[in-house]
């Protein structure tokens, strides 16, 4: 990733990840996904959609050392965190 414009990435409860920028386009495709399933109520898919975007950042992307302090451009709950807690963390961040 060296030279390329990187974004960091926080997913909650993990740690933070270099993401290359190229990769944010495929990223927000899915987290727009996410965030209409949610809407919707549908929650089987947007487990789905959520553990295809967190294997897409851990796969993609390079760990943040955790003596680094960086600030996140985007966080990404975590893969164990209720429907019930995600739809709430939307309506605050009115998404």
């Amino acid at each position: 990733m060296k030279g390329a414009i990187k974004v960091i990435i926080r997913i909650m409860g993990e740690g933070q990840y270099h993401v290359p920028e190229a990769l944010c386009d495929q990223l927000k495709e899915v987290d727009n996904r996410i965030v209409a399933l949610v809407e919707k109520g549908n929650e089987k898919e947007f487990r789905e959609e959520l553990l295809k975007l967190i294997s897409e950042i851990r796969k993609k992307g390079k760990v943040v050392e955790e003596e680094e302090i960086l600030v996140s451009d985007i966080i990404v709950p975590p893969e164990n965190m209720s429907f019930k807690e995600v739809k709430d963390i939307f309506k605050e961040s009115e998404i």
